[in-house]
């Protein structure tokens, strides 16, 4: 049988990836208003878009943490 749940030391590790990449996603959000080169508009973008599916991926692991169950 295979435990489904986070450690406790895990639960904190995934806390704090989500901690920075909700910083990093933010931080990118914002740059974007206030930048007026295109390409970097785009680069900016796209870490958005893949900080948004990183999230995502973490939540889930986040949900099997003993601390929630």
């Amino acid at each position: 049988m295979v435990n489904k749940t986070l450690a406790l030391h895990e639960t904190m590790e995934t806390h704090e990836i989500l901690n920075f990449k909700t910083v990093c996603l933010l931080r990118s959000k914002l740059m974007q208003g206030i930048c007026f080169d295109n390409e970097l508009k785009v680069l900016m973008e796209k870490d958005v878009q893949q900080s948004i599916t990183d999230i995502n991926e973490l939540v889930s692991f986040y949900k099997e943490s003993q601390l929630l169950k």
